[in-house]
């Protein structure tokens, strides 16, 4: 009875010290002390860390409570490895109510992953799901409502032709699926084919029956160690389909390819073979341009040498690297006055734009490094903050185009490059459409990447006054603001308006500017004239801005613009006058980009909001 009772006492002590984090640990082991040592050697050591950090949530026999379910006689951890399990407890659920344990030892930790795989010893696992999909998937010739690229198409105006859904029916659209990925905030564009769906989360791939939102297929692997910044969090917004395979990049820059039909992994190539050293990651849908894989890399904000890369689709190969940092001899590098930047920066995360008329591609690029510190990189530091004109079967520089010279408020110009073909100031114009961090709209000819406009769409900007006639910023203060003015989430141009649409950020902090009233930031959905840059109609977004909450937009031939509203909404409003016509209250954060695609003669809306995927239709 004394056993029992000073047991008792002791583990509930410690599992609510986990689960309700009230708890001393150190009247644990005061306690734990006071007992007479027979009484202490009952259990094991392993036993001692699962009734002190598990049992509270998952019941002292392991068998599960209301907070949390059995870890005993558990098929899932009996499928798994000591070893796996201790990473799973690494890296914790989020998502699923379960904290990480990165507090640990990795020896506790350890310990704890042998433990639960004692607690299922000679548990019967369960078959490995059949590699053959429930349904086959097939592919044809491209479908007037497929949405096969990242941005829906290769320049990068998110602008479909499907109309079904319009101004008059699109208070009527409702919530047809729901499916939930182990993330905390997806920034995943669907692609979609065939009747078939290809989301991402973190290293993983579903292939999803577009009409049900069933899973076809999953191809996933563990998080990689040794990661920072968006790569550590698992962010990943897309693939690329070509014909019979899948491409998708991991955590860590690896290039894979997928067979479409059972998400088989047929071979993987690392992006940056030669980046020993440096942190690279990977966070981007990858484009194909003319049966070549265009892939680029994270990491600027950690140290890297940035690149633009083409890879053969059969295995992987390379074919070209450019690189968007020059090293000593090479064209730019009068640029870096100091030290040779071996990690100046430049990363290429944000998916690129092709121009198929030109055989061109448009591919922006991110901050230098390090960012806030310039001591030993004066000069404009080619080629960060920039968009890059390149020859994609050789991967040569036509032309670049500087947004931000010599950066030191991370203006990173990872933002989209929307190309329009349209009349513009009364002559047919190949256009370049840009909404930049450092708070400036830019119209550049993107046959040479002149200037045409730049014109602020903040009400307030300190660190330059405006753009010189000769493109560049005619600088006030390099440390002013804004440096988020908007970001990587998704633009659009309409044919229909002739306007363009993307979130900005009011937001003007600063050392230098005695504290502005704006200083908590407001998100705004916004229409800009593209001959003007005057801002026709904007929406205010409730609530103040909250960092990482970047969500797209999608126009259509039907009248309408979907966008996710940051704070917990997706909404769809009139073109031409920003009146909300319909709105989906989907409580969570929002941080990626609509899409729309048509099956059997329907027009579908797809997002991606917090941990889950959402599909509407009429």
């Amino acid at each position: 009875m004394m056993l029992s009772t000073a047991i008792r006492i002791l583990t509930t002590i410690a599992a609510r010290s986990r689960c309700r984090e009230i708890a001393s640990i150190g009247w644990f082991a005061l306690l734990l002390f006071l007992l007479p040592e027979p009484l202490r050697s009952q259990q094991s050591p392993s036993q001692e860390l699962f009734h002190k950090h598990c049992a509270g949530c998952h019941g002292e026999d392991a068998r599960g409570t209301a907070k949390a379910p059995g870890l005993a006689m558990n098929q899932r951890i009996a499928g798994q490895s000591s070893e796996e399990l201790s990473a799973f407890l690494d890296r914790g659920n989020v998502a699923g109510g379960m904290p990480s344990f990165s507090d640990l030892s990795a020896a506790d930790r350890a310990a704890l992953g042998k433990y639960l795989r004692g607690l299922n010893a000679g548990i019967i696992v369960r078959p490995p799901i059949a590699s053959q999909p429930t349904r086959k998937i097939t592919w044809g010739p491209a479908k007037p409502g497929d949405w096969l690229t990242y941005n829906g198409n290769d320049s990068a105006n998110r602008y479909s032709p499907l109309k079904e859904i319009d101004t008059s029916n699109v208070s009527s659209l409702k919530l047809k699926w729901i499916f939930p990925i182990d993330s905390f905030g997806l920034e995943t564009t669907p692609l979609a084919a065939d009747g078939v769906l290809y989301v991402t989360g973190p290293n993983t791939v579903f292939a999803l029956d577009a009409l049900t939102g069933s899973t076809i297929w999953q191809y996933s692997r563990s998080a990689s160690t040794g990661m920072l910044g968006d790569a550590k969090l698992g962010t990943n917004r897309g693939v690329a389909i070509l014909r019979d395979k899948v491409f998708f990049v991991t955590d860590n820059g690896h290039l894979l390819a997928l067979e479409r039909t059972t998400g088989k992994l047929l071979w993987e190539a690392p992006i940056a073979a030669d980046g020993e050293g440096q942190n690279y990651g990977g966070t981007m849908a990858p484009l194909i341009v003319d049966d070549v894989i265009i892939a680029g890399v994270s990491g600027a904000d950690e140290g890297i040498r940035g690149f633009v890369a083409a890879f053969k689709p059969e295995d992987g190969a390379l074919i070209w690297r450019h690189w968007t940092v020059p090293r000593k001899g090479e064209p730019g590098i009068e640029s870096w006055q100091g030290k040779e930047p071996v990690t100046g920066g430049g990363s290429s995360w944000l998916t690129g734009s092709y121009d198929p008329s030109s055989d061109t591609l448009y591919w922006p690029t991110g901050n230098p490094w390090p960012d806030g510190d310039d001591r030993d990189r004066p000069g404009d530091n080619l080629y960060t903050d920039s968009v890059l004109a390149l020859n994609p079967k050789t991967g040569s520089l036509k032309w670049y185009y500087q947004f931000t010279p010599h950066d030191v408020e991370d203006r990173d110009a990872a933002e989209p490059d929307v190309l329009v073909d349209t009349a513009y100031r009364g002559k047919p114009s190949k256009l370049l459409l840009h909404a930049d961090r450092n708070g400036f709209f830019y119209v550049l000819d993107r046959t040479n990447g002149q200037v045409l406009l730049a014109k602020p769409f903040l009400h307030r900007i300190d660190w330059a006054s405006g753009i010189g006639a000769d493109g560049r910023p005619v600088v006030n203060d390099p440390h002013g603001c804004p440096n988020d003015a908007a970001n990587w989430d998704s633009t659009a141009f309409s044919p229909q308006t002739r306007l363009y649409y993307f979130l900005a950020l009011e937001q003007c902090v600063s050392n230098n500017n005695g504290g502005y009233p704006d200083q908590q930031g407001q998100r705004f959905l916004r229409a800009l004239n593209i001959d003007t840059g005057e801002i026709v109609w904007e929406v205010p977004q409730p609530g103040s801005a909250r960092a990482k909450t970047w969500s797209g937009v999608l126009a259509t031939a039907g009248g309408l613009i979907f966008y996710g509203q940051p704070n917990g909404g997706f909404a769809a409003v009139d073109q031409r006058y920003g009146k909300t016509l319909w709105r989906f209250p989907t409580n969570v954060f929002m941080k990626a980009s609509p899409m729309t695609f048509m099956l059997d003669g329907r027009q579908y809306i797809v997002v991606a909001a917090g941990p889950n995927i959402l599909c509407f239709g009429l």
